[in-house]
């Protein structure tokens, strides 16, 4: 009906269309009249001549086809699509691209190029605005345009009812559009504007009706090709040229203007060329890339230009709050600043708010620098290595210099001369690292905003006035607090980082009222921090890890902002301060491996906390009642389970219960004996991960099945249970490995149970539940989240994975299967099987070395994917391994694989020891062999399996099984202990959930 309607439309037009008639006795003659209809038909419908895009279009088309998208042609609305992007990345020669694949569509269509060059003037835009008519109207005989409003109106008037493509390249600022197109509310139904612009605020600022699309850099491949093309007249490099190829790529960063440019530059050259090319562009940028990208940066106002060579000279990967903070003293405006270079595709904020910018950028904005006079002590800005050793050994420094920064690329020792910072009165950002000096200086500038000087050897000189000072940064130094002065406000200060200051012992008074992050980590000989600390209302993370000496906090903690405390392993500490209530902003308390006796019942006062970090608090026994008040609790990790309920029942209204706790964590405390808090499952309605091994506990209660949402349940290793009772539907992951006393009929209803879940024992009552994931801190169990060579996890929820007492593989799992060796095929239809596990029997692992096991699934040959994985590096007895994945991802897999009738599957595992299972199998419906079929179980050597068999002889060799990141609920084990034995056998396996991420100083 559609299409008909279409043809209506379209023949109801066609018959309104009128002919231009010749009459006798017109003052135009009929030959007159002919070539006037050709020229109209010449310079409107016949004008479809395409634009030339490039010699060597790489990855053009594919972004043009993105762009294409967004345009959708076949709809009849109106849409306008900006293109964005850095100076040189390719925008004009997409939109060319764009406009030659589309542009017949339209019953007019004009590509502008130049815009920002040629509206520059009331003249240039007049011009314009005639051009537009003229190649869009197709009439040169255009009455005289006057005015750019009557301009304006004139294209509004002409082309409201004609269907067009008009494409304006290198927009500037909003006015230009608004000269050409006024509101751009006006035009024809299915017509459509592209804009390019190196400003993405121009786009923002047209409306939400706008469409947005970045050109991003080029990738590897892509550079690599558009740089051959050029120089070798190939889509490769020459094999002797690759190494500098290399080079130049990581140089030109994926700008395609400077691929371009240096690709044509260095055709024909030699190799020995190329090397002296690149080292001079190094240092000097070539001419034509510095011109192109040098417009962004002269559309600056002088404040940004100044943020912009700041961050190009010494911030270009510092976090963005930071660097605002110490732009701000010094009067920059950076907040609005940062965002007007963001838009100018100047720099870039990544995900984790650290400011990026390309390289060549970079090197523009210090070039600009080095053209202010030849001497450097005579520029503003010193960033480079050479330049600073010489001003500072020479006592060559100036009023005119505003920040060095003397990074040596290896550690060096320097003789200063006399006081080389006296001249230099207007220094404001002081940046050493990898220096150390001989003598101690007596004078700073008191304008500084930044000193960065990370094991600086001395104290700061007394006579020094830091109340400029924003950010203090002198890690692993010999720093005496001389600087906070009594009585002396530092009013700007934000930023303190003292990390591994071993001569610090007490902290005293310090009035610092916006003072934003506190970093005093691994002060081994701190002993007391000053009463003052504890009403810093700005403070928004404070960390004192490890400072082991650590005995008083400040009494009481009125800590407004502050939402991040570290006190890992403050052994020494053994009380904790009183909270205000007013600290509702806390969201991260971590006391693990401190002292503490015990809690204040303050602590209900952080209504705002998501994790609170007990783990390995061995002196802490109870924790009070007010615990239960923390109802945005995520994450509990605690040696203790002596928390008495309450109230009687729970109702979310009651002010009491964990709402949001999904992990609750008691590992390897083996105090615990007893699960009284678990009675209550409604004080826990969102709990997930419930982790219990190494602890004494004898039973879990019957409560656990009303846990509905509990799917990770962790026991290994706890000696004295005896008893589990069933477990909740909810469950994807059991690990019951070295549950010695467990009683044959828990042991007996938990298999029964996992069968149940996994679909290989039938339940009436389950039927359909899956369940997913083993982790072992023990046995180091991980799960890989890594895609390389075709395998790995993609997510936590996509498997199921059990590990549980046993030495037999159960009658029940009816395996079908089973393998003679590491390797067992079967064959499925288009539909894979609804239930399909795989089982081992594993017999006792010995200690010597660690152990891992990997189960792949390929289908028809395709890239297989991980269906279990497990590590073990102590010794362990018999038990059972069940893994699966779900159903949904078996399926996909088998949708990539090519699939037909018939389709070959194989489960193979890998080791990387000399770890064996005693037998193993698994449960499959597949096409090739009778389904329920009972197959009795063999010893491994001796197995067979009813489908082909693809065995792999034991003397081939496999390839090393990879090391894999942890999931989700990841071992913070560094990977490299598994390459030594001895490492791992001593290695402190600690393994937690994640948490949020938090911004540890």
């Amino acid at each position: 009906m559609e299409k008909v309607q279409r043809w209506r439309v379209a023949l109801t037009k066609t018959a309104n269309l009128s002919g231009l008639c010749f009459k006798d006795g017109c003052i135009e003659s009929e030959f007159q009249f002919i070539q006037r209809i050709i020229k109209e038909i010449s310079s409107t419908k016949l004008d479809h001549t395409q634009l030339f895009v490039a010699k060597h279009p790489v990855g053009i088309d594919s972004r043009a086809e993105a762009i294409e998208l967004l345009l959708d042609t076949k709809s009849n609305d109106v849409r306008i699509v900006g293109i964005y992007g850095l100076g040189g990345v390719g925008k004009t020669t997409i939109a060319k691209a764009v406009y030659n694949r589309i542009f017949y569509r339209f019953e007019r269509s004009y590509f502008l190029e130049n815009v920002r060059e040629q509206l520059g003037t009331n003249d240039g835009i007049i011009k314009v605005q005639k051009k537009l008519l003229s190649k869009i109207i197709g009439d040169k005989n255009l009455k005289k345009v006057s005015n750019i409003a009557e301009g304006i109106k004139l294209i509004m008037d002409m082309l409201c009812h004609i269907r067009i493509l008009l494409i304006l390249d290198d927009v500037d600022e909003l006015s230009e559009i608004e000269n050409l197109l006024g509101k751009c509310n006006w035009l024809a139904s299915g017509s459509r504007v592209i804009i390019t612009t190196r400003d993405k605020q121009v786009l923002t600022t047209l409306g939400k009706e706008l469409l947005i699309y970045e050109v991003k850099k080029l990738n590897q491949c892509e550079a690599c090709e558009l740089l051959s093309l050029h120089a070798f007249q190939l889509n490769k490099p020459k094999e002797d040229y690759s190494k500098i190829v290399e080079q130049i790529i990581h140089y030109a960063n994926g700008l395609p203007l400077a691929l371009k440019i240096i690709g044509s530059d260095l055709c024909g050259k030699s190799i020995c060329e190329w090397e002296s090319a690149l080292e001079k562009y190094k240092s000097i940028s070539h001419k034509k890339i510095l011109e192109k990208l040098k417009i962004s940066y002269d559309a600056l106002e002088k404040i940004e230009k100044d943020i912009f060579l700041n961050i190009a000279c010494f911030f270009k990967g510092f976090h963005k709050d930071y660097v605002v903070n110490i732009l701000d003293s010094c009067n920059l405006y950076p907040n609005y600043g940062i965002r007007k270079l963001v838009d100018k595709c100047l720099i870039t904020v990544d995900e984790f708010g650290k400011l990026l910018m390309h390289d060549l950028l970079q090197q523009m904005g210090r070039e600009i620098i080095q053209q202010e006079l030849e001497e450097p002590r005579n520029r503003s800005r010193i960033w480079c290595y050479k330049d600073a050793y010489e001003v500072l050994t020479r006592n060559m420094g100036s009023n005119k210099i505003q920040g060095i920064m003397l990074y040596s690329p290896e550690l060096v020792t320097m003789t200063l001369q006399n006081e080389p910072f006296k001249m230099m009165e207007n220094l404001k950002f002081l940046l050493v690292r990898n220096v150390r000096i001989c003598e101690e200086f007596e004078y700073l500038p008191s304008g500084l905003r930044l000193l960065e000087w990370p094991e600086y050897p001395f104290s700061l000189p007394s006579k020094y006035d830091p109340q400029q000072l924003v950010a203090l940064n002198v890690p692993r130094s010999r720093i005496r607090l001389k600087i906070f002065k009594q009585g002396i406000q530092l009013k700007n200060l934000k930023h303190i980082n003292l990390n591994k200051c071993e001569s610090i012992t007490k902290l005293p008074e310090l009035c610092a009222p916006n003072l934003e992050t506190l970093d005093l980590s691994l002060c081994k000989n701190l002993v007391t921090i000053h009463e003052s600390f504890g009403f810093l209302d700005k403070l928004q993370a404070w960390n004192l890890d490890r400072c082991a000496k650590l005995q008083n906090l400040p009494n009481s903690l009125r800590l407004k902002s502050l939402k991040e405390f570290f006190l890992t392993d403050c052994s020494s500490l053994e009380k904790f301060p009183d909270i205000h209530l007013e600290m509702k902003c806390l969201e991260n308390l971590d006391l693990s491996g401190s002292g503490i006796l015990e809690l204040p019942s303050s602590i209900g006062y952080l209504t705002g906390l998501r994790s609170l970090d007990l783990e390995y608090c061995h002196n802490l026994r109870n924790v009070p009642d007010s615990i239960y008040k923390l109802q945005l609790l995520e994450g509990l990790y605690i040696p203790t389970a002596k928390l008495r309920p309450v109230c009687s029942s729970f109702d979310g209204f009651s002010g009491y219960g964990f709402l949001r706790l999904d992990c609750l964590d008691f590992r390897r405390s083996k105090n615990i004996v007893e699960l009284d808090l678990l009675i209550k499952f409604d004080y826990f309605p969102a709990l997930k991960h419930l982790f219990l091994s190494g602890t004494n506990i004898v039973s879990i209660p019957e409560s656990i099945s009303k846990f509905t949402t509990l799917e990770i349940l962790e026991i290994n290793n706890c000696m004295q249970l005896r008893e589990i009772p069933r477990l909740p539907q909810s469950i994807r992951f059991v690990n019951a490995k070295g549950c010695l006393s467990l009683d044959q009929q828990s042991s007996s209803r938990l298999l029964n149970q996992i069968g149940e879940i996994l679909g290989t024992k039938p339940n009436k009552e389950c039927e359909g539940e899956r369940s997913e994931i083993l982790m072992d801190p023990q046995t180091l169990i991980k799960l890989s989240i890594s895609n390389d060579e075709g395998f790995g996890f993609e997510n936590d929820d996509d498997h199921r994975s059990f590990i549980l007492p046993g030495t037999e593989i159960p009658k029940w799992f009816n395996s079908n299967h089973q393998g003679v060796g590491n390797s067992i095929s079967f064959y499925v239809g288009h539909k894979f099987p609804n239930n399909f596990a795989v089982c081992f029997a594993v017999g006792l692992v010995p200690h010597s070395s660690p152990h891992a096991c990997n189960v792949y699934l390929s289908i028809n040959g395709y890239k297989k994917i991980c269906i279990g994985l497990i590590w073990m590096l102590d010794e362990v007895s018999g038990h059972l391994w069940l893994c699966s994945r779900t159903h949904h991802k078996l399926q996909k897999q088998l949708n990539e694989s090519n699939p037909s009738e018939q389709n070959y599957a194989e489960v193979i595992y890998e080791v990387n020891n000399t770890f064996e299972p005693r037998s193993w199998g698994f449960h499959v419906e597949c096409i090739c062999c009778p389904q329920n079929s009972n197959i009795s179980y063999l010893p491994l050597l001796s197995a067979r399996h009813s489908c082909g068999s693809s065995s792999i002889p034991g003397n081939t060799e496999l390839p090393p099984l990879p090391l894999v990141s942890s999931t989700s609920y990841g071992s913070n084990l560094d990977h490299g202990a598994f390459n030594n034995v001895e490492d791992s056998k001593r290695a402190e396996i600690r393994l937690k959930p994640s948490r949020k991420p938090s911004s540890r100083l």
